[in-house]
């Protein structure tokens, strides 16, 4: 019994989860990208009017994922979502070239958070998408100093590019 108490309190300490929110304009694939970590395959998504949340466990590593709606009309609430996250992963709709300076915005917004970015370009897959390195630029990546960041290139709908993005996240556990 005592032994059983113990590995459950070790549990706890070992697999702490470490928060994550999953942020982006509506239509960007932010909970197909939530799902093809889960499930590792495409699942018909409606629009997010709320969150989603789901444990991700990566080599032993627990993530609590968040995946917030992203309509106009809910991006106000993103903030409520920010405390204590370790990391925030955008995602970012490389075809929707008229609203990359909405995301920049939002984007410029988070920093004001102690968390580490994850962007994925999402949508590597469509014909005339912007590459990783054009949203970088736009976005202005190489300004931010202050916090961690990498952007990803990915297709939500293959899962391409995500292990990478999760790798990045994992290595950054307990790098200050």
């Amino acid at each position: 019994m005592m032994g059983l108490i113990f590995a459950k309190l070790w549990s706890l300490f070992c697999n702490q989860e470490h928060k994550v929110i999953i942020v982006g304009l509506d239509n960007a694939g932010k909970t197909t990208i939530l799902y093809q970590f889960l499930m590792n395959e495409v699942v018909h998504t409606s629009p997010t009017i709320g969150s989603n949340v789901e444990e991700i466990v990566v080599k032993n590593t627990h993530f609590l994922m968040w995946d917030i709606g992203g309509q106009e009309s809910l991006r106000s609430s993103w903030n409520t979502y920010y405390s204590n996250t370790e990391f925030i992963i955008l995602v970012v709709d490389s075809i929707d070239r008229e609203r990359l300076a909405i995301t920049k915005e939002e984007l410029y917004r988070m920093l004001a958070h102690e968390a580490a970015v994850l962007i994925f370009a999402n949508k590597q897959d469509m014909k005339g998408c912007m590459t990783a390195a054009e949203i970088s630029k736009y976005l202005t990546l190489s300004s931010i100093k202050d916090h961690p960041w990498h952007i990803q290139s990915c297709c939500a709908l293959t899962g391409e590019g995500l292990c990478q993005g999760l790798e990045w996240m994992t290595s950054r556990i307990g790098v200050r």
